[in-house]
């Protein structure tokens, strides 16, 4: 079964996508097609978007599923008119919210992404600038700055994870790969020993890191199962060694590598 789902917008669309994107997890049966639309904002483009709405209806043969985060009730009014099933985010949380609170809601476009607090902004800039600069064991001499140093093997998720800790978080996060020389050695490599307390580790499936190094090197030693099988060995022995915290992060996204990091480090949120 597919149904389209639309995620609308007069802002960025990134609450409508992200709360949208959670309940229709729920419904692992179903395949559905995603559509994001940001900064719906006056009527010509909610007739468009009518338009388009109503066309995915007569491909699927069920109605979209539209959830919306559009705050002008004149848009919202057009889009209603759409062969589709409407889900108001806004409007089934903020009534009941303004009911508790005896207060109204300024009902402001992208007032949930936007720069509330400069002092916040600027620290996930400056963390993102962090993460890049320290990015697979670029520049060690900046480690005292870091709030966490992820290690791991090559390709195991520590980029991604470092930069969506910044970005979402402002966690300062480096990170620094476990070559065959560190594991030769036995030892946590010479750079990463005044840091220990800040290090956690990554570890992956290796058949699920094969195919990723696959993507990038195939056929090669490098991304061969014999390799990353012999690699993830010796990287949980040393974190064991070393009493390093580590996450398995093959069945996992970024965001919950992210999230669930932060709950076993103790890490606060700098937002």
């Amino acid at each position: 079964m597919k149904r389209t789902a639309f995620f609308l917008s007069d802002g960025t669309g990134i609450t409508a996508e992200a709360l949208g994107n959670s309940l229709l997890a729920q419904f692992e049966t179903i395949t559905f097609e995603r559509v994001t639309v940001p900064y719906v904002d006056d009527r010509e483009k909610a007739r468009e978007l009518v338009n388009r709405i109503n066309r995915a209806a007569e491909q699927d043969g069920q109605r979209p599923l539209v959830f919306d985060t559009i705050v002008d009730s004149t848009v919202r009014d057009e889009i209603a008119l759409a062969e589709a099933f409407m889900i108001d985010i806004f409007g089934t949380f903020l009534k009941p919210l303004e009911e508790e609170l005896s207060s109204s809601s300024s009902y402001s476009v992208g007032k949930s992404h936007s720069i509330s607090n400069e002092s916040n902004y600027e620290q996930r800039i400056h963390a993102v600038n962090f993460a890049l600069d320290n990015d697979d064991g670029a520049r060690t001499r900046y480690y005292d700055e870091a709030d966490i140093i992820m290690v791991g093997a090559s390709r195991s998720g520590k980029t991604p994870t470092c930069l969506y800790l910044a970005l979402q978080y402002g966690v300062k996060a480096a990170n620094y790969p476990i070559t065959e020389d560190d594991m030769d050695d036995q030892d946590l490599p010479h750079c990463l020993k005044p840091h220990r307390h800040k290090l956690f580790g990554l570890t992956i499936d290796p058949e699920r890191l094969a195919t990723i190094r696959n993507e990038r090197r195939p056929n090669s030693r490098y991304a061969s199962v014999r390799q990353c099988a012999f690699e993830i060995e010796e990287i949980e022995a040393m974190y064991r060694r070393q009493r390093i915290h580590y996450l398995d992060t093959t069945a996992y996204s970024v965001e919950e590598i992210a999230t669930r990091i932060m709950v076993m480090t103790g890490i606060e949120r700098n937002r």
